[in-house]
């Protein structure tokens, strides 16, 4: 293919420093110092930057980063202050379609970064196509149509189903998708929970905080329905949430009134359960000690 030949030979490689580029605005991919970034580490520490960042250029001097923000964050760490750099000219939203493809070929992707991911170049994709971009308040049907939807997932490791319900999550609390990203709440539940109103998710959260209960797909659907129906407050929320689930074992609640007067203030939560375990052993060992005495 002679075009893609002479489109590579027109990319220079130029080695620039890492404080003139900029991350990526909103860029929906986490950057964390874990044990893979101390690998990639380890690697440029021993073979030096193989593959040059891509950037989008904003004039002679500085960049915005479209693919290579661990590869920069791993020279950063390791007191490296240039980098080798591919500068593009492109648009804004040729830049959005081209970091988020470039991203989504990483191995481990949470929720939340997909969920943001796939909104930005939906987004973009309709800001190209010269179509209005509108609020995701409504089913995603209506606001992004099927077609962008599909067009997205002909190039992407989601279906067009997924996708939509990977979009649905950006319109979840920070709190709520967290616990999405950690596990604790469904794919579906999560969906379902997306309908709710922010208060409506504030009040739920902290039902979660305080009881270390988290809602099934059923409960979800419950409450997106009250809530369709302005009738989803803090009590429905209690009384759908106490509600026992099939095959959830039985739980003893005791007011933290009535034992905190028997710890230390401020001791934690942790430390009561730990204390008051370690006495239930003692009072059970104590009990079959009286009984071999008799």
């Amino acid at each position: 293919m002679p075009e893609a030949k002479d489109d590579l030979k027109r990319e220079k490689v130029r080695i620039v420093p890492i404080s003139n580029i900029e991350d990526f605005p909103d860029h929906p991919f986490q950057v964390k110092d874990d044990e893979s970034m101390d690998q990639l580490v380890e690697s440029i520490r021993m073979n030096g930057v193989l593959n040059p960042v891509i950037a989008l250029k904003i004039d002679e001097n500085h960049y915005q980063l479209i693919s290579g923000h661990r590869r920069k964050r791993a020279c950063m760490l390791l007191g490296i202050d240039r980098i080798p750099l591919i500068g593009r000219e492109m648009t804004k939203e040729d830049a959005i379609i081209e970091m988020v493809d470039s991203n989504l070929q990483r191995e481990c992707i949470l929720p939340s970064e997909k969920a943001r991911a796939y909104k930005m170049k939906m987004d973009a994709m309709k800001r190209k196509a010269g179509r209005p971009s509108k609020e995701n308040s409504a089913p995603l049907e209506q606001n992004f149509g099927k077609t962008t939807r599909d067009m997205l997932a002909a190039e992407s490791p989601d279906s067009s189903e997924q996708i939509r319900r990977y979009v649905r999550l950006t319109e979840l609390t920070p709190e709520l998708l967290e616990f999405v990203d950690e596990g604790k709440i469904g794919m579906r539940p999560a969906v379902e929970l997306s309908y709710l109103q922010e208060e409506e998710m504030r009040d739920l959260v902290d039902f979660i905080d305080n009881e270390e209960v988290f809602p099934s797909h059923a409960q979800t659907i419950r409450m997106r329905a009250l809530s369709k129906d302005g009738k989803l407050d803090r009590e429905a929320i209690d009384t759908i949430m106490n509600e026992e689930k099939p095959n959830q074992k039985a739980r003893i609640k005791i007011p933290m009134e009535k034992i905190e007067k028997y710890f230390p203030a401020g001791t934690s939560e942790k430390k009561i359960e730990e204390t008051i375990l370690k006495a239930l052993a003692m009072y059970r060992q104590r009990q079959k000690e009286n009984r071999d005495a008799r």
